[in-house]
């Protein structure tokens, strides 16, 4: 077992090679996720030499979720409106979404469903940051964007494994990640954390990718919170799971099913009903705005 787990961790290492380079863009967008420091002109700088992400940008905010009296025409002015952070992660989300539609991958795999859950999920982590006290809320939108890249990773080193897990999870109702390990011999958060691990991305957004669907198996759990109420892993995780009830999901959810009649329930966990309900409409302002781009 362990020569085979080593196979695909390979395969998987390799399939990196098969995505898209990372734009010179996007690069530097990356290094600036473990800086604290960043400035307006920098950011704005970077962002200003992709003329498509700029009018990108542009036309975000613009839109009705960030509504203002005069039209927003440059860089700087947008960073002044939506905030370092906020922006920054708009572009990455577009960037690295961008990115991930031209890959090569099996019949059964929709780009469209897995950019909208990736997107879905960055947005719905990233607001919860801003409300409750949590270890590196500056990587909440990141982590939520790149949680199930591992899936985008096995559909493209794996195909036929990939195939093999999704008719395995069909036929005994059983959940994704326990098909994952029983096929792969490993699940797609840990394929996730393996890329980041590649890329060089702070260890606190890998912790929290690696461990979303399983936070309290984090053997570094407690000392990684860092005295904060929330690890970001449960963030992501209680992100992922309200996504899922709405309706947004990676995976085709068939006609029949039943809706989920509490896709609130995984945040009011975390919060009170009042926060709850505030960050629930927040999350529907912005993904709707960005979700127009996809």
């Amino acid at each position: 077992m362990v020569t085979v787990e080593l196979d695909y961790r390979t395969k998987i290492i390799k399939s990196l090679g098969q995505l898209p380079p990372f734009s010179p863009v996007l690069n530097k967008l990356l290094a600036t996720l473990a800086r604290e420091d960043v400035a307006y002109s920098e950011l704005a700088g970077i962002i200003e030499k992709d003329t498509v992400m700029s009018g990108n940008v542009l036309r975000l905010v613009n839109s009705a979720a960030y509504a203002r009296r005069s039209e927003i025409n440059s860089i700087p002015h947008a960073i002044s409106v939506l905030g370092i952070n906020k922006l920054r992660n708009v572009v990455l989300g577009l960037s690295i979404s961008r990115m991930w539609s031209g890959v090569k991958t099996p019949k059964i795999w929709s780009p469209a469903r897995f950019n909208l859950h990736s997107i879905a999920v960055a947005v719905m982590a990233d607001n919860l940051a801003q409300h409750l006290s949590v270890n590196y809320p500056e990587g909440a939108f990141v982590s939520g964007l790149m949680h199930d890249f591992g899936k985008l990773l096995m559909a493209v080193a794996l195909p036929a494994e990939y195939e093999q897990v999704d008719q395995l999870k069909q036929s005994t109702g059983r959940d994704l990640s326990s098909c994952e390990r029983e096929v792969i011999g490993a699940d797609h958060a840990e394929c996730s954390a393996i890329a980041l691990q590649e890329w060089n991305l702070p260890t606190q957004i890998r912790r929290a990718v690696e461990f979303h669907h399983r936070p309290g198996e984090n053997p570094t759990f407690q000392a990684e919170k860092e005295g904060a109420a929330f690890h970001l892993a449960e963030l992501v995780s209680a992100a992922d799971n309200a996504v899922n009830r709405l309706g947004v999901s990676v995976h085709e959810i068939p006609a029949d099913s039943p809706k989920h009649e509490h896709p609130t329930e995984p945040i009011q966990r975390l919060t009170d009903e009042e926060t709850t309900w505030k960050l629930m409409g927040d999350f529907e302002r912005e993904f709707e705005a960005i979700r127009k781009f996809f």
